[in-house]
Formats: C-alpha cells, structure tokens, sequence
C-alpha cells in the first residue's frame, strides 16, 4: 500500500475539504506516518477517517476529531503541553511538530511501553510520557500553555484547570460515558472561559477526577 499516497489524501479530502484550516496542524497531519501507530493488521485501513482499535480496550482517534482538537489548542513553537491519554502516541507524535515539549500521561502500562518505542523510533526527543492517573494532571511540570484531553469525563477535573498557565487552553470532551461534547477552556485571569463544539464519542477518562466507577473495571 502507498501510504504516503494515502495520507496525503487523507489531509486533503478528510482534513482540509472539511474545514481544517491550520496549516501547521496539516502540515503535521501529513508529515507523522499514522499507520506506524495502529496495529500491523490494521495498517491497511490506518488513513481512513474512524478510530481503530489499539488494543486494551482503547482506541485511536479518528484523524478528522485529532485536526479539530489540535487546531483549537492554536499551539505555538514554545509551548508546553500536557497530554492525557497517550494511547498509541499518534496524537502526541502529532503534539510534538507544533509544540516544544510534551508531558504525556497513559495509565496502561502496556501502552505506554508501546508508545514510547514508536515514538523514539520516530525520532521525537521533546516527549515524556508517564504512567499514572491523567485526571489529576502532573503537577511537576505545570503550568502548561496546554492541555489535550483524549478520553470523556463527566465533568472538568479541577486539577486540570489549575495546572493551566495564564492563557492556557484545556481541550476535553465532557458528558456521558458514551456521549460527549468537545470543549475549549481557556484561563483568564480567575476565570475560565468555556466554548462548546462538537458532539464525540471518546472512551472514558478514568481516575479519582474522572470516572471513578470503572477505576475497579
């Protein structure tokens, strides 16, 4: 299969043709060789716009829903970012063209391990990804200029709020567990500003601020 062929056309007829408008997001879009971070058996389907199982129960987003989600951080060269659920690493390889350095948070074990050989294989040096409980953020490294959410929560945890720096963006689906809608928060001075956008699905955000009934699933 000609995946850069493929790719190309995914930024083309999925990303810009509907609406995508950062060139910096389509610049990376095309640039991070996204069948690298599905599973060998899927690597076929990997340019095609629905998320893919990765394994453990998780899934990795579909293309169209990471360009929304980035393009609303509006990251700059400088930034520090926060990451909460690595997955396969594919949002955060995509996290690490725009920004300059990546906090990553995955709590399986198994993924983490696979996510960091993907990504050292790909060359990024501007990532650190942790094992441990997203929804409370990592406040060592805060604060962030922003902060990607890639799993539903019913609310906004207020860990995640605090750790934002002054002009800080949260991007995060809230809602139900299988009905969420994207939002943008961003931090002005005491207060936060909230925008509403798309309806999604994602898989739950688990952890003491996030869904707390599946912690023992």
């Amino acid at each position: 299969m000609d995946f850069d062929s493929a790719r190309k056309s995914m930024v083309d007829s999925q990303l810009r043709a509907r609406g995508i408008q950062s060139s910096d997001v389509l610049r990376a879009m095309e640039k991070v060789q996204r069948h690298l971070f599905v599973p060998e058996e899927l690597r076929e389907h990997a340019y095609e716009d629905h998320p893919l199982s990765i394994g453990y129960g998780q899934t990795i987003s579909q293309p169209y829903m990471v360009a929304i989600m980035t393009e609303l951080m509006d990251l700059k060269p400088s930034d520090k970012v926060l990451e909460i659920g690595t997955g396969s690493g594919y949002q955060t390889a995509i996290l690490a063209e725009l920004a300059n350095y990546i906090v990553s948070i995955e709590r399986i074990k198994g993924l983490v391990e696979q996510a960091k050989k993907k990504l050292e294989n790909s060359g990024y040096t501007n990532i650190e990804i942790i094992c441990g409980d997203g929804s409370r953020g990592y406040q060592p490294e805060a604060p962030y200029d922003a902060i990607i959410v890639t799993a539903g929560s019913p609310e906004v945890p207020e860990s995640l709020k605090k750790q934002l720096n002054e002009g800080g963006k949260l991007i995060i689906p809230v809602g139900s567990s299988n009905l969420q809608v994207l939002l943008k928060i961003t931090k002005k001075g005491e207060e936060y500003l909230v925008e509403k956008h798309t309806s999604c699905i994602f898989v739950p955000l688990i952890g003491d601020e996030g869904w707390r009934n599946f912690l023992d699933n």
